[in-house]
């Protein structure tokens, strides 16, 4: 392949094709890397065992993966890039034999979801990640980075999973033990940012506790219970507390328990506390700076969101100020909302609170229930590769980590998107080995890495062409935030990477 340089500079963070499609994209298969994440059931059973037991608690556990070690400091940009071969395509699933058709409405696709791991360090991780087109509906498209190691001399991580439609510990469409990925020679062995994408295979989807296997029962069922088991607390009325008995499958006593009830106090107040709260532009601007009520509270919020989102937050401003006070500014296909914050102290002071304790047990037997291969079930995003410069893409991912000046706009509970044309001309990153990268202005931080980006993405079937994942969030103008995002160029060697990742079956952990 050409390697073409190119100056800038700035600060980045890494962060985290079918049979007749591929014709004439002849690699060496050499260029191909495979190594196994879970190769037998009893490890992916065991892996699966790990996420979903105690109610999905690690994957709530998780955070956005954010390695310090792969921060550079230097960039570089220049020329266009070069094709090593013919451009080329695989279809999305759904649209093998369906005519492409043009519209006009912004939605998520299904198929996104995060990739959960445990690092070499112990620590649990997620990356954005999509399920892609393949022979058995069961791959999956992330960074190169979200399955090996790097800190760990390019180690694969470990307990590795994709969740599509993830959201704050559900799993909508099950969770998804990888297999098998396959990435990049030069990746796996020189660390290579060229080659910073995966394709992953995955076994069939099981079902996990939140769909069927929780079960609420008595204290005592509780108490015999040997298996997995918690509790909850539920507040109640000081009726219901007098009645020290309500259903059989809740507590059979009741306790009593002190919270706070705040009141409004001046900082120097002893114990005070400062809360934040949401006021229109105008009553921010006209706020004082420094330390007390009504004083302004840090600096704007600015949140990305869809035009649909931005015109409903409009709407609802206007009949209700008070509840939705933020600045909506309107762009075409992209909306954002300003958020404007005072400060307001509290000093602390005391109610009671009526408690009961409800009980549940986790039944595994229930858990573990095949829902299917994952691109039957969210379906699957077409590959294209060798595609020129200045294209429009949309790209969707989780961010969650904080821009380098400490601020933290997104907590990565939703996806979020940035649509535009790619740049012309390639990103060089010397410290990554990278030599050619394609690049977008996206203002989005870490958790987004590995993330799709779409071409000719139609909105109305929520289907594209995944040309990139995203691999490096760029500081390209040096001011700590974060605004342009990078992916490794999609080309021939990519292609038989994911034509060889593409016809590997991986079959079911549940019989």
């Amino acid at each position: 392949m050409k390697r073409i340089l190119l100056p800038a500079g700035g600060a980045i963070l890494a962060t985290g094709l079918l049979a007749a499609g591929l014709a004439g994209t002849a690699q060496a298969q050499g260029d191909v890397a495979s190594d196994a994440l879970a190769k037998t059931e009893a490890q992916a059973a065991e892996v699966l065992n790990f996420w979903t037991k105690s109610n999905n608690a690690a994957l709530t556990q998780a955070v956005a993966f954010n390695p310090d070690s792969l921060e550079v400091k230097k960039i570089k940009s220049g020329g266009g890039y070069s094709a090593d071969t013919k451009p080329g395509s695989a279809l999305p699933i759904g649209e093998e034999k369906k005519a492409a058709v043009k519209t006009q409405n912004v939605n998520l696709p299904k198929t996104i979801g995060k990739v959960f791991f445990e690092g070499r360090d112990g620590k649990l991780y997620w990356c954005s990640g999509t399920s892609i087109q393949s022979q058995y509906r069961n791959l999956v498209a992330t960074a190169g980075h979200c399955v090996y190691d790097m800190a760990a001399n390019n180690e694969v991580v470990s307990r590795w999973v994709f969740v599509p439609g993830y959201y704050q510990g559900k799993t909508p469409f099950g969770v998804y033990v990888g297999k098998q990925a396959f990435t990049h020679y030069d990746l796996d062995v020189y660390e290579d940012f060229d080659r910073d994408y995966a394709f992953v295979t995955v076994y069939n989807g099981v079902g996990g506790p939140n769909a069927v296997s929780t079960k609420q029962v008595t204290k005592a069922e509780y108490n015999a219970a040997t298996g997995e088991k918690f509790t909850k607390e539920v507040e109640v009325s000081e009726d219901e507390f007098k009645k020290g008995r309500l259903d059989p499958k809740t507590a059979d006593l009741y306790s009593r328990k002190h919270g706070t009830r705040d009141q409004l106090a001046s900082p120097d107040y002893p114990g005070a506390e400062v809360a934040k709260v949401e006021v229109s532009e105008a009553t921010y601007k006209a706020a004082r700076t420094g330390k007390g009520n009504g004083y302004k509270f840090g600096e704007p919020v600015v949140e990305q969101v869809t035009y649909r989102e931005g015109f409903e937050y409009a709407e609802k401003a206007k009949k209700n100020p008070q509840d939705f006070p933020g600045t909506v500014k309107l762009d075409r296909e992209t909306a954002t909302i300003t958020h404007f914050y005072v400060q307001a102290w509290y000093k602390p002071g005391q109610q009671t609170k009526y408690i009961r304790t409800d009980f549940f047990v986790v039944d595994t037997a229930a858990a573990l229930k095949d829902v299917g291969r994952l691109g039957d079930n969210v379906g699957g995003q077409g590959v294209a590769w060798n595609q020129p410069g200045g294209a429009v893409v949309r790209t969707f991912g989780y961010p969650a980590g904080p821009h380098p000046d400490g601020n933290k706009p997104y907590t990565g509970v939703t996806p979020k998107w940035c649509y535009g044309k790619t740049a012309t001309k390639v990103l060089q990153v010397p410290a990554k080995k990278v030599e050619e990268h394609q690049s977008l202005r996206c203002p989005v931080t870490a958790g987004y890495d590995g993330g799709p980006w779409l071409a000719k993405y139609s909105n109305a079937k929520r289907l594209g062409y995944v040309t990139g994942v995203t691999s490096l969030i760029v500081d390209a103008d040096s001011n700590n935030r974060y605004e342009t995002i990078t992916s490794p160029i999609f080309d021939g060697e990519t292609a038989a990477i994911y034509k060889a990742a593409a016809a590997v079956w991986s079959g079911k952990l549940v019989k």
